[in-house]
């Protein structure tokens, strides 16, 4: 038994194969080791272990002060409810703890659920610490962590809040010796990277200095690393693992003119050419930025578009205008760079005619860099739509939720006054009409069209939930070694 603790995080499967890098339980382990504990990692996702072969291969023999599940709320019943019933059943002496967007906004409700014995609330490599110090010492302090919900007889006590850290520099990187990573690193091809490159996921910074309505993110603001810091990481990925593209997975990674100059600069010092794909405001962006992210080395550009109509950018509280989304993409369109598209329909003020305009600004601003379809709005916990939706008697809490709640590609909660039945049929013929404006555009194979179309039809008409979108990466390679 290690004298600091024993840890294992499990990262539960979601039956893809283009599996991105776990970036939250690497930077808890990172924490955790440099406290003195031993930590293991449970790769569900990369090897595809059932709840059978996790309790063989770690929790049947292990003895582990703390158990920790990460997950999202679209996970929730699919995946974790089931695993954490499993963990229960042999996690002997350990605290089961959740902990990410799924469970921090609903406590209470998770920890009933689930039979876990805490909530992780928010950041939680500080907190993960020091409930393992108080575990090992008997687990009788545990009302003095802050951040977090835990058990107390047929009851929950939710604690104050931990304050988000300032100072992310001072977080150790993420422990990448102890995921396998050849698996994550290999497993995913992103277009603009050289063939048979390697890609990992970054993060320069916690937090949007926005709040979109349909955004579960609890904490406000923005917090950043320092650009030298970030180097520093990727110079790591860069020579030990041979990563040549990141996957940069900040919620808004370009915040400032400054900030992207500055890193443009510090790239240049490290003699690090790399490529790279990232999110950014279209408020912000204009020509300086667009050559810079191009001279940088970005080969790939998200932009959250949401709405042609401007009344409903409006109450998502988006702040931004239909003006600046175009102005933003034609400009970067100008750099060549791939563009990303995305569009959501179902909020507050949308209508068949907001639909249809979506879809003509998609087509006409489309870079076919990769196939958009539009989704309906989902209120996850947390977010202010959910907020809303309970307020108007749509929901009556999480419960509620998760009963409706099947795949993100499908209605949660209608916003709109359009009949659900007419609201599946119109969004099915747009994203049929995309799906092949898109194939006809690359010349691709309009049998996998069809395909792609008939999984869409499947999905709102026949109740096969199973689909995962259209957006996914391209397979590199083929699993061996586990099982779906």
């Amino acid at each position: 038994m290690s004298r600091g603790g024993r840890v294992l995080l499990i990262i539960h499967d979601v039956y893809q194969e283009d599996n991105i890098f776990p970036l939250g339980p690497a930077y808890i382990a990172s924490a955790l080791k440099a406290s003195g504990a031993e930590v293991t990692v449970a790769c569900q996702d990369v090897f595809h272990y059932s709840n059978e072969e996790l309790v063989r291969r770690y929790l049947q023999n292990g003895s582990y002060d703390l158990i920790g599940v990460g997950f999202m709320a679209a996970r929730f019943k699919e995946t974790v409810l089931d695993l954490c019933e499993v963990i229960n059943q042999y996690k002997g002496g350990a605290w089961l703890v959740l902990g990410a967007h799924g469970p921090s906004s609903i406590p209470e409700y998770m920890i009933k659920t689930t039979g876990a014995d805490i909530v992780a609330i928010g950041d939680a490599e500080e907190t993960m610490v020091d409930l393992l110090k108080c575990k090992i010492a008997g687990g009788n302090d545990i009302s003095n962590v802050d951040g977090i919900a835990f058990r107390s007889g047929d009851g929950v006590v939710v604690n104050k809040r931990r304050e988000p850290s300032r100072q992310l520099d001072r977080f150790p990187f993420p422990a990448w010796e102890i995921f396998p990573m050849k698996d994550y690193a290999d497993c995913v091809g992103l277009k603009g990277m050289e063939e048979g490159g390697k890609v990992l996921a970054v993060i320069t910074g916690r937090g949007c200095t926005n709040r979109c309505n349909f955004c579960y993110r609890m904490e406000s603001g923005i917090r950043l690393r320092s650009i030298n810091n970030v180097i520093e990481e990727m110079k790591i990925l860069y020579q030990q693992y041979g990563v040549r593209h990141f996957n940069m997975q900040d919620e808004l990674f370009i915040s400032s003119r400054r900030r992207l100059l500055e890193f443009r600069d510090a790239l240049k010092s490290a003699g690090l050419k790399i490529t790279f794909n990232c999110d950014a405001r279209v408020d912000i962006f204009d020509e300086e930025i667009a050559h810079t992210l191009a001279e940088c080395g970005c080969v790939f550009l998200n932009f959250g578009l949401e709405s042609s109509d401007q009344n409903v950018l409006n109450a998502m509280g988006k702040r931004t205008t239909v003006e600046q989304n175009i102005k933003a993409v034609r400009i970067a369109k100008k750099t060549g760079v791939g563009i990303g598209l995305n569009f959501l329909w179902g909020n507050i003020g949308d209508t068949e005619a907001s639909l249809k305009s979506n879809v003509r600004l998609i087509r006409e601003l489309n870079t076919y860099y990769h196939l958009r379809t539009i989704r309906p709005v989902t209120p996850y916990p947390g977010c202010d739509l959910y907020y809303e939706a309970i307020r108007r008697g749509l929901l009556s809490g999480p419960e509620d939720f998760f009963e409706r709640f099947k795949n993100s590609d499908l209605l949660t909660v209608n916003f709109t006054d359009i009949p659900e039945k007419q609201f599946y049929e119109s969004l099915f013929n747009v994203n049929k009409e995309l799906i092949i404006d898109h194939y006809e555009h690359t010349a691709g194979d309009m049998k996998e069209a069809n395909h792609l179309i008939e999984q869409f039809y499947n999905l709102y008409f026949k109740g096969e939930y199973k689909f995962r979108g259209a957006r996914h990466y391209d397979r590199k390679q083929e699993k061996v070694g586990g099982r779906k």
